[in-house]
């Protein structure tokens, strides 16, 4: 088994002690971390059978793991701005998601990846479209991400009917997905059962997705819930109950349910996520930027709810970009709830740590701990808006930091991004097919 010595200037653990290492060491056996060691160990060290890598005065924090995306939208980056949920989807990304080909759908997937690896997210949980979920999944294998994927179930789309399925082919073709992907490329990729949201899916179609979770250890059931007040309102008209009311009616809201947004949850809805152990997913940017509200995070965080972070759809929120959404997951409570909430600390542990567990992977990543997985980003954080020497290092990270900090991610024990480059991705290559495959694609919407 190859070894290698990776030796740091602060090692930010995230540990159950949450250590924070000077001048530590990292010893990688293959794909998992062997040990840490600590400044006096790295100095006594006078042989080490091994590669070793000297990172001088770089930081090595976990990967952030992002709970929530869309990387088939990744292509439809400023092309739906300045519209609310409803509209946003009826008239820009449902005709857009249903002018896909395998080809657009495998750039707009690669553009994505690029973005997620050069900003230092190592693992996603992503939902697709209707249809070509094999290229995003390729995407992901050829890249070395760590990911949950999923296509997007609808049996329901009035607004935008080319894009939906008979709900028995949705059910079919998403048990054939998962018997094929879960667990594959070495165990990085996994799956998550993902009917979008209420609206677009029959009361059917959500119960027997979540069914489908049980024949499989380990496998998630992922949708939208509880994002806007209009779509509220309409699940309310449907089904007599809020959104998240209604999930724990029909039997799908457990510990392996993972909502996206969760912003309109009246308290009895509060209550149940904290009873079912559902999982919160936060994205800030998103939620802002079409309008839809602010979520309860204090308030779910002090009830124990797992809450984690993750940047949604590019035409949604314009980056995926995991620096950006710990900031504005700090900021945006602090003028309600004071500034003393949402701390530093609390909002890294929800992009590494929250994020794992989230996924049910805590016994994998989200920490640099020996046993785990080799998912390990280095950062540059002595930089001219960042004097690093006079600040606390959590605080650096999340209001200071940038994927300008970012100089290497390791995934799974490979090298996915090092001293500035990208290595299993040409990323040039990548951008100009996305160029190309967007003008194609624009082409098929009109």
């Amino acid at each position: 088994m190859n070894k290698s010595l990776i030796k740091v200037g602060t090692i930010v653990t995230m540990d159950p002690a949450r250590r924070i290492i000077r001048d530590g060491g990292i010893v990688l056996a293959g794909n998992r971390i062997e040990r840490l060691l600590t400044a006096t160990e790295v100095q006594a060290l006078r042989q080490f059978d091994g590669e070793v890598v000297d990172c001088g005065r770089l930081v090595a924090i976990p990967g952030f793991v992002q709970t929530h995306l869309h990387l088939c939208q990744t292509l439809f980056r400023g092309l739906a701005d300045d519209l609310s949920l409803l509209d946003w989807l009826r008239l820009k990304i449902f005709p857009f998601e249903a002018a896909h080909d395998a080809q657009s759908m495998y750039a707009s997937a690669m553009v994505g990846i690029a973005e997620l690896i050069r900003s230092g997210t190592t693992t996603i949980l992503d939902m697709g479209s209707v249809q070509h979920e094999e290229e995003v999944v390729r995407a992901i294998a050829e890249t070395g991400l760590r990911a949950f994927v999923g296509k997007a179930m609808m049996d329901l789309n009035d607004v935008y009917p080319k894009l939906k399925e008979a709900t028995q082919q949705s059910l079919d073709t998403t048990r054939r997905q998962a018997e094929q992907w879960h667990g594959s490329s070495e165990g990085r990729i996994k799956y998550a059962v993902a009917p979008r949201f209420v609206l677009s899916c029959s009361d059917k179609l959500l119960r027997d997705a979540y069914e489908l979770t049980k024949s499989t250890p380990g496998m998630l059931f992922h949708t939208h819930a509880a994002e806007n007040r209009s779509e509220i309102e309409a699940v309310r008209k449907r089904c007599g109950v809020d959104n998240i009311e209604f999930f724990d009616s029909i039997n799908i809201l457990h510990s392996n349910t993972c909502l996206a947004h969760c912003i309109w949850l009246n308290d009895r809805e509060v209550g149940l996520l904290c009873d079912r152990k559902a999982k919160v997913l936060h994205c800030p940017s998103s939620n802002l930027k079409l309008g839809s509200g602010v979520a309860r995070i204090p308030e779910l965080l002090s009830k124990g709810i797992s809450v984690s972070l993750g940047a949604d759809g590019a035409p949604c929120n314009n980056t995926l970009n995991m620096f950006e959404e710990m900031r504005l997951a700090a900021l945006i409570q602090k003028p309600q709830h004071g500034p003393h909430v949402m701390r530093a600390q609390t909002v890294l542990e929800m992009a590494t740590l929250g994020g794992a567990a989230a996924l049910g992977l805590e016994k994998e990543v989200g920490s640099i701990e020996p046993g785990k997985k080799a998912d390990v980003l280095l950062l540059d954080i002595e930089q001219p808006w960042n004097p690093y020497e006079t600040s606390d290092v959590y605080s650096s990270i999340v209001y200071s930091g940038s994927p300008e900090n970012v100089e290497s991610v390791l995934v799974d024990g490979r090298w996915l991004y090092k001293n500035g480059e990208h290595s299993t991705l040409d990323s040039s290559r990548v951008v100009s097919s996305a160029r190309e495959q967007l003008r194609l694609l624009l082409q098929r919407t009109n």
